[in-house]
């Protein structure tokens, strides 16, 4: 059974509210997390708490739960010439480097001739998502 200090290894397939998987380790390597390091979203290690090897869950978290709300304050606008051509439409991914040095995806939100508005919100902010976990290991 998981408690806290349990090293767990799940499977998982993550969609979102219109059904689109956004995520799923189904027939790869399971996912294997700590419970209680917040090594995964919190609300889903909660709902994991007390199952065991074999059990399943369906996990449903609120934007404010999973990835949070979209933030407007993490669009920003930055000159076109700074993105490279084939990124520059509207819902290209590409990563950027912050001046920490740290490495984030992010997303074109709109393309305004010489001016391009990207989004650094997480890509599942503002989702619902929905977890279907099946609990391969507990030790």
């Amino acid at each position: 059974m998981i408690i806290e200090g349990s090293r767990v290894s799940i499977e998982y397939t993550l969609t979102i509210d219109d059904g689109t998987v956004a995520d799923s380790n189904v027939g790869e390597e399971p996912l294997v997390y700590e419970q209680g390091q917040s090594e995964i979203l919190p609300a889903l290690e909660r709902a994991l708490l007390g199952l065991a090897v074999g059990d399943t869950a369906e996990v449903r978290l609120e934007p404010d739960e999973g990835y949070g709300l979209v933030d407007d304050s993490l669009f920003e606008k930055v000159p076109a010439s700074v993105v490279p051509e084939n990124g520059r439409q509207v819902g290209s991914y590409l990563v950027a480097q912050a001046k920490t040095g740290e490495r984030r995806q992010v997303r074109v939100h709109e393309v305004n001739g010489d001016e391009i508005v990207i989004d650094l919100n997480h890509p599942l902010a503002g989702q619902i998502l929905h977890f279907a976990v099946r609990i391969l290991s507990v030790e």
